[in-house]
């Protein structure tokens, strides 16, 4: 019984060491990874605390589409809510500029959505392709992004401030999302692709 007990006190702690290292590991990917995005500081602090460790440059890439997609989707909601409460309050435009940037928003979480599907079934042989698929809907999203915020131009107050500050975040972190696949499709897609 005491040399069962040892056996697997020595196995608990090999076990804890391989998940320290693995946590470490992936902590480098993310901070090496990280280092040249363009908003690097929310790079790290967006994937460093995502569920789930990144062992892969395909994995980080996949996790920052996810954080992207996310927040799209928070800012799409919010968009939705803002024009049904906005009924016929605020100027011409500023009704005009909201309804625009739902419709931009929402295909942005649809491109965003492509993205992570084709990030997720990676093949060699249509690796390239794939690849160029993910770029296009990532820039795609980008633009949607500056787009919506150009519909504002023109239009002063809370609802602005309040469109600008969200779309401004999506926009960051979807500009992290198109650095990480660019990153991804500069190596190849070695680590972590079917077959």
């Amino acid at each position: 019984m005491a040399l069962n007990s040892s056996l697997f006190a020595v196995l608990f702690a090999v076990v804890l060491v391989l998940a320290t290292i693995s946590s470490a590991m992936a902590e480098d990917l993310v901070r090496s990874s990280c280092m040249h995005a363009s908003f690097p500081n929310i790079c790290l602090r967006t994937l460093s605390s995502y569920s789930g460790p990144a062992k892969t440059p395909r994995d980080l890439a996949q996790a920052a589409v996810k954080v992207s997609l996310a927040r799209a989707r928070r800012a799409s909601a919010y968009l939705k809510g803002v024009v049904a409460g906005e009924g016929k309050g605020g100027s011409k435009r500023e009704r005009a500029a909201l309804s625009d940037c739902v419709e931009q928003i929402s295909d942005s979480v649809e491109e965003l959505n492509n993205t992570l599907t084709e990030l997720k079934h990676l093949r060699r042989g249509t690796f390239r392709w794939q690849m160029s698929n993910a770029e296009t809907w990532v820039s795609a999203a980008l633009t949607n992004d500056d787009t919506c915020l150009d519909g504002f131009k023109g239009v002063d107050g809370k609802v602005k401030a309040d469109v600008k500050r969200k779309i401004t975040n999506v926009g960051r972190v979807t500009s992290n999302a198109l650095y990480l696949i660019n990153r991804l499709d500069s190596t190849r897609g070695r680590a972590g692709m079917d077959p």
